[in-house]
């Protein structure tokens, strides 16, 4: 709860001295901060999803809904999602968050959606309408309690986040009235938008861009363990505290139960027992700069895998590469 104290604080705090020198000077540097800080508490509800957060399930709801709602997520929906993506992650079909188009569907999408999804920086500003219609070949709405992303006895829980969502989204609305639009998008708006970016920057990172190529499995090939040994952990500097360590993700994935504030701890304890296994991530320096460069590349080379096979890895698409050349 302190760090949920220290979140919000500094959300508050941000907002009243942009607002109160109404600087240009001032304004993008306000952006900036702001939507990490969305990005930061978007991280406090994650935790609350995995139960991390809290060892009572009622605290974690409430301080999740929250949390997510004020950054127009659906704290439910999001978190049942996330945690499919949490049972299968490293599996071709079954992970939920940034997965492998196969060779077949690939080849079938439309020229924009191709180019929505691999020309920066359109697939860093793609959350927003995953929520919706989640990623190709996948059907559901995280808002929708009928979705095939649910089981029923979890509609409940979905219909609530979704009311929430729509609470949220109605206190813009009229906020819109009382500041006027343009003092909403400086205040609320486009920090909303750089926190989209972080999120898909981040979440992307997690599991593309590794200088090796990163295995996916099908089939018996896959296992709990194998698949959360394809996550990458990543060093953003003096970021690191701000976003509460999420960097460190392959500990996350094998034991999402651990708080975010012991995962440094549990990264080094685990590192002579995974050896060659764990994939040091580079020495950041003051800015995570190299980090554009992986996700370049990523867009370039990580386009498909094959259809056949239970242990496939990412295949570049040379056409998709020159059309954007």
């Amino acid at each position: 709860m302190s760090f949920v104290v220290r979140d919000v604080a500094i959300v508050f705090g941000l907002a009243a001295v942009a607002a109160y020198f109404n600087s240009w000077l001032l304004w993008p540097l306000y952006w900036f901060a702001q939507g990490t800080m969305f990005w930061a508490l978007f991280v406090l509800g994650h935790d609350c999803g995995h139960g991390s957060f809290s060892n009572d399930p009622r605290l974690n709801s409430v301080a999740g809904h929250l949390l997510h709602s004020s950054i127009l997520v659906p704290y439910h929906g999001w978190r049942i999602s996330h945690r499919t993506h949490h049972q299968n992650h490293g599996h071709v079909e079954n992970d939920e968050s940034w997965h492998p188009l196969p060779e077949s569907l690939f080849k079938k999408l439309e020229k924009t959606t191709l180019n929505f999804r691999f020309t920066l920086p359109f697939p860093m500003l793609a959350y927003p309408f995953y929520l919706w219609g989640r990623s190709p070949g996948k059907n559901g709405s995280h808002f929708d309690p009928d979705s095939d992303l649910f089981l029923p006895k979890e509609k409940k829980d979905v219909v609530t986040s979704t009311a929430c969502w729509i609470a949220m989204a109605a206190l813009l609305v009229c906020l819109n009235f009382v500041m006027g639009p343009i003092q909403m998008l400086k205040l609320y708006g486009i920090p909303y938008w750089i926190f989209v970016m972080w999120l898909d920057f981040v979440t992307y990172l997690h599991h593309h861009g590794h200088e090796d190529k990163l295995p996916w499995y099908r089939g018996k090939e896959w296992s709990y363990l194998r698949g959360g040994l394809t996550t990458l952990d990543r060093d953003y500097g003096w970021i690191n505290n701000i976003h509460h360590d999420i960097g460190t993700h392959v500990i996350h994935h094998l034991f999402p139960q651990i708080p975010h504030y012991h995962l440094v701890e549990a990264t080094e304890a685990a590192k002579p027992v995974l050896g060659k296994y764990y994939r040091e991530p580079k020495n950041s320096g003051p800015l995570p700069l190299h980090l554009l460069g992986s996700l370049i590349k990523s867009m370039k080379q990580d386009h498909f895998v094959s259809d056949t096979g239970d242990v496939v890895y990412y295949e570049a698409d040379p056409k998709l590469n020159a059309q954007r050349t």
